[in-house]
C-alpha cells in the first residue's frame, strides 16, 4: 500500500505573514512611485503619495530587515525532493536577489529622500536621526539607483510570481509552503 505523496515542510507562520504583508506593501508601493511622478498630478494628491511612498519604504526595510534576522532564527524549510536540483538553486538565488534588491531600493529611497533635504514624515514624527548628509550629489545617485534598481525589481517580482502560478497550477505542495498563515492555504 503506498503512503501516498510526502507533505512538503511550510514555511513557519511569522515568514508565511512576514512575505505577503511586504508582497501587498512592495505591489501597492510600485503604482504609488508611478502615480506620484505624473505630470498635471494636482499638488495634494502629490504630496500625499510622496508621504505615502517614503513612509511605505521605511516600513519595508523595517520588515526586509526583520525577516533577514528571522530567516536565521527559522531558516526557510527543504526544497521537495522532487525539484530539479537547477531549480531549487535557481529559486534559492531568485529569493537572495528580492532580498537584496527590496535593501537597495529602500536604501536608496532613504538616501535619495534624506541628501536632498526632504522630510520622512514618519521617522522625523519619531525623532529619528538624519543618517546621510545633505548632498545633492548624493541625492542624484542615489535617484539614478532608485529609479534604475525598480526594473530589476519588477522583473524579479514578475518571475516569482510567474514560478508561484506555476507550482499552485502543478499542485505539487510548494506554494502551499508559503500560502498565508490563516487558514489551510491550497493542497
Amino acid at each position: 500500500m503506498s503512503a501516498g505523496p510526502k507533505k512538503l515542510q511550510r514555511y513557519a507562520p511569522v515568514t508565511r505573514l512576514l512575505h505577503w504583508v511586504v508582497a501587498v506593501m512592495v505591489l501597492a508601493t510600485f503604482p504609488v512611485g508611478v502615480i506620484m511622478l505624473a505630470e498635471g498630478l494636482a499638488r495634494p494628491t502629490q504630496d500625499l503619495l510622496f508621504i505615502l511612498h517614503k513612509n511605505g519604504g521605511v516600513i519595508i526595510l523595517l520588515l526586509v530587515l526583520l525577516r533577514l534576522v528571522w530567516r536565521v532564527i527559522s531558516p526557510a524549510p527543504p526544497m521537495p525532493a522532487t525539484m530539479p536540483p537547477l531549480q531549487a538553486r535557481l529559486a534559492r538565488a531568485a529569493h537572495w536577489a528580492l532580498y537584496t534588491l527590496l535593501l537597495v531600493m529602500t536604501i536608496s529611497g532613504y538616501v535619495r529622500v534624506r541628501a536632498g533635504g526632504f522630510p520622512i514624515e514618519m521617522l522625523d514624527a519619531m525623532g529619528v536621526p538624519v543618517f546621510v548628509p545633505r548632498s545633492d550629489t548624493l541625492a542624484e545617485t542615489a535617484k539614478f539607483v532608485h529609479a534604475n534598481a525598480r526594473f530589476a525589481l519588477a522583473l524579479l517580482i514578475v518571475g516569482h510570481i510567474g514560478a508561484g502560478v506555476h507550482h499552485l497550477l502543478r499542485k505539487d505542495g510548494v506554494f502551499a509552503r508559503i500560502w498565508p498563515p490563516l487558514g489551510k492555504g491550497p493542497q
